[in-house]
């Protein structure tokens, strides 16, 4: 293939000339020659292996700073061959990595289940005869032959076409077919705009043509996007909460694990029990299950979500959901029903005209050249009103084409009658060309400029009112054999046709729910400000605020930023500022869901904090989203992003309360360090502890949320975590200090009585505190969920009975407890509890009205 094959952009070049330069011609390449470059640039293909994708998805589940706390953990566990705490934090790991990776990858096989490939084959010219090949052998120079319902399989130039209309919705999201003709056009016109190429995806609604491909796989402007996406995806709101919990814990653990370690090794405590109790400590503070307990709660969330008709392609957009405060869509298929229906022939007066009607029926009934929405709302609305073609006969055709953006039919009319008629339908500005006078209250009116300006006020103001108006003329002409454009001449304007795509009945009463768990709608449309205005208002959406593509290109991203949350409607856009209007809306702070379909919505889903898709939407754009929908519907969303918020009270309730109980025994356990002469704890100890903690924190997905944790999106507050952790923290560890007073001072404890005491009473206070603060109301007017409940009170009832269970005991180094000593636990427990009810109405009181809920 000559190197010089792709000097000049394809769509500047002669389809001949660059036929030669890809060493092909009229006879197509030969078999040798495709042979040698499948070898040389690979199958027409877009897409990773599986294996490849399932890799990734395997590793992406130990990226979590947690997780590589608890790794690291278990690492030095097994340097010191301390194989029981190893094995207990590694199972821990596991156990939460796998799951997650199971339910992600299921829903990934899901939606592979929906994937609708390209067409498996084509026609192309090879060795000078036309033969069926697999779309995936198709290689640059290739002579594919196109006709009406074949998807297009490479990115390529039109050799000759008769009658040849492709869509293009997926790639530009322009909704109606635009012709592709042969010829030359400029090197910097946008795709939209190449009207001698198509593209790999596109379809092709009518005629045929002869087309030479150029691009493949991955270099089509399909792949280029394909790849874009190939990256990795930006970091989610989720993800970015995540990570910095992670960066805090991890701040915290070195500065307590050092000071421990510190003050053992100067107290002459052997090295490995002090390295143990630092790593036990490292592993205390550290909310093990969170991985666990977000996989769990996720997946429940997932199920139920199904269950409505979404698949969940990656477990952590559920959480996302909940964080989402801005939700972006186009308005096409989801505001409205995504059909084009007419809604009125008028005549020049703009009066109802049943006679415009006809003709309008007349013309897209006898019309063979294209199917198109245009045509079908004409006749859909024509026999509605019982209209029909009896009585005339088709004469003639004059195709539309992009040029005249006019379609003509000649008939023959009623009764035999000596004349033809001719019936013109197409865009205001070229019909009025054609005419030189107007039918106005039975009278036909010569055309002067006046007239023409005033005709042309009714187009104008019913496309700011949201209507695509088409122009009807007519006249009459003798009979001949054939009919050209020349015909169309000396007319005169009928009327006007008004199409709508009307907004879907539910779209407000949706909008109004989202908003009233406040999500604000941002409409992001490739079509027209008019019509995209008029939707909005009639869904309750603020059609003052908005800006164009050509606006948005002219600003800076700092400028950007300041107009992007203040705009509702982001009109005439193109691929590329729609991710960076995404990116604009996440760098001012807002957590953003995009809903798109087609390839030009792909990099939007990629960056948004929630791409949602739907079943029906191209391959890539699926692949880009989070969320898939069986069924194209907003309430569906409205009830994730409840599900989404539930979960997400629900996650951060286990970190804020298990992260504040383990910061205050570590911090009791490091001024107790230098003040005993043994260890509080031993390390086996820390991790029982730990674990028996954790077993009910499990059914925290399953709790119930109170009403005001699902009224407004939360977000991750790292300063509120920290001082949730900090406050409650240090209450506990107030009252371990009571513990610790009241076993050296009161009971004279040895070491196995103080360590089994203080396990009980550490551990029963951290069960119980769950049960006070799940909830910002007093803790008796807020059910738990029975789960939780019930398992709350099985650990406890084996908290107490562990000391006496013999053998157990031993293995723990724990001993029975008196009368009097479990006596003063259940006073100091019940004393832990009470301080932290009234700690919570006093802390959260002036945090109720008036700010954003933050945590559980």
């Amino acid at each position: 293939m000559s190197s010089t094959a792709q000097d000049r952009p394809y769509w500047t070049r002669d389809g001949d000339e660059l036929a030669g330069a890809l060493g092909s011609g009229a006879g197509g390449l030969t078999t040798l020659q495709v042979e040698e470059r499948l070898a040389q640039i690979g199958s027409n293909s877009i897409e990773d292996t599986a294996r490849v994708s399932t890799i990734r998805l395997l590793l992406r589940q130990f990226e979590s700073p947690l997780v590589l706390i608890l790794v690291f953990a278990a690492m030095v566990s097994m340097l010191l061959q301390q194989w029981v705490d190893a094995a207990i934090v590694v199972a821990i790991v596991l156990g939460s990595s796998l799951l997650g990776f199971y339910q992600e990858n299921r829903a990934s096989q899901a939606v592979a289940a929906l994937k609708r490939r390209l067409t498996l084959t084509c026609r192309v010219v090879r060795d000078g005869i036309e033969q069926m090949v697999p779309v995936s052998s198709v290689v640059p120079g290739d002579i594919v032959l196109l006709s009406a319902g074949n998807l297009i399989p490479a990115d390529g130039l039109v050799l000759d076409a008769a009658d040849f209309l492709v869509s293009e919705a997926a790639m530009t999201g322009e909704s109606f077919p635009v012709e592709k003709r042969p010829g030359k056009v400029g090197a910097d016109v946008p795709i939209s705009a190449r009207t001698n190429a198509v593209f790999l995806g596109a379809s092709v609604r009518s005629g045929t043509a002869r087309v030479l491909a150029v691009r493949t796989g991955r270099q089509s402007e399909f792949g280029a996007i394909a790849a874009r996406l190939r990256g990795r995806p930006g970091e989610t709101d989720f993800a970015r909460g995540v990570r910095r919990f992670g960066y805090l814990l991890i701040r915290v653990m070195v500065l307590i694990v050092l000071f421990v370690l510190t003050v053992n090794l100067l107290l002459d405590r052997p090295v490995t029990e002090s390295l143990l109790f630092a790593v036990a400590l490292a592993v205390g503070l550290s909310p093990e299950l969170l991985p666990a307990i977000i996989t769990v709660t996720l997946s429940a969330g997932a199920k139920t979500m199904s269950e409505r008709g979404v698949i969940v392609r990656r477990l952590e957009a559920i959480e996302n959901f909940g964080s989402m405060d801005i939700f972006c869509t186009d308005k096409t298929g989801t505001l409205t029903e995504g059909t084009v229906v007419l809604h009125d022939a008028v005549d020049a007066d703009g009066r109802h005209s049943d006679e415009v009607l006809q003709f309008a029926f007349l013309n897209a009934s006898f019309e063979t050249g294209i199917e198109n929405p245009i045509d079908a709302a004409i006749i859909a609305k024509g026999e509605r009103t019982n209209l029909t073609t009896s009585g005339y006969s088709k004469i003639d055709e004059i195709p539309y084409d992009f040029t005249r953006r006019r379609l003509t039919i000649v008939v023959e009319s009623p009764a035999g009658s000596s004349q033809r008629l001719i019936v013109t339908k197409g865009a205001f500005d070229n019909v009025l060309a054609a005419c030189t006078s107007v039918s106005r209250s039975g009278a036909t009116i010569p055309l002067d400029d006046d007239l023409r300006d005033e005709l042309a006020d009714f187009p104008k103001t019913r496309g700011a009112e949201g209507y695509r108006v088409l122009a009807i003329a007519t006249r009459e002409a003798g009979v001949k054999a054939d009919y050209t454009r020349d015909d169309e001449a000396g007319m005169t304007l009928r009327g006007f046709l008004v199409f709508e795509d009307p907004p879907k009945a539910e779209a407000r009463k949706t909008i109004e729910d989202l908003a009233a768990l406040g999500i604000r709608i941002k409409v992001i449309s490739g079509d027209n400000r008019f019509v995209t205005a008029h939707v909005a208002q009639v869904v309750g959406l603020n059609p003052a605020g908005i800006l164009t593509g050509d606006e948005i290109a002219r600003l800076n991203d700092e400028a950007l930023w300041n107009l992007a949350a203040r705009t509702d409607l982001f009109v005439e856009v193109d691929p590329q500022q729609k991710e960076r209007i995404i990116r604009a809306l996440q760098r001012t702070g807002h957590s953003v869901g995009y809903l798109g379909d087609g390839i030009n919505d792909a990099p939007a889903l990629h960056v948004a904090d929630v791409g949602i898709s739907v079943e029906q939407a191209v391959d890539v754009a699926r692949e880009s989203a989070d969320i898939i929908l069986l069924n194209r519907d907003l309430d569906v969303l409205r009830s994730g992003i409840e599900e989404g918020r539930r979960t997400f009270a629900n996650t951060l309730k286990y970190i804020a309360i298990t992260t504040s109980a383990n910061f205050g025994n570590m911090v009791s356990m490091a001024l107790a360090t230098p003040l005993l002469p043994y260890l509080p704890l031993s390390a086996k100890q820390i991790l029982l502890n730990n674990f028996l903690s954790d077993m009910p924190s499990i059914a925290i997905s399953s709790d119930n949320a109170d009403p005001e944790q699902v009224a407004t999106p939360q977000r991750w507050s790292i300063h509120d975590i920290q001082r949730f952790m900090v406050v409650f923290g240090l209450i506990s560890s107030c009252f371990d200090m009571l513990t610790f007073a009241t076993l050296l001072f009161v009971f004279h404890a040895s070491e196995a009585t103080f360590q089994t005491s203080w396990f009980m009473i550490s551990l029963l206070t951290e069960l119980g505190v769950v049960l006070v603060l799940r909830t910002r109301k007093p803790a008796w007017r807020s059910k738990p969920s029975s789960l939780l409940l019930w398992s709350t009170i099985a650990v406890s009832g084996a908290t107490l009975t562990i000391p006496y269970l013999g053998t157990l005991a031993g293995v723990f180094d724990f001993v029975p407890l008196s009368t009097a000593q479990m006596g003063a636990a259940i006073l100091i427990i019940a004393a832990y509890l009470a301080a932290t009810e009234l700690a919570k109405q006093h802390l959260f009181r002036p945090r109720t009205k008036g700010r954003r809920r933050r945590l559980a």
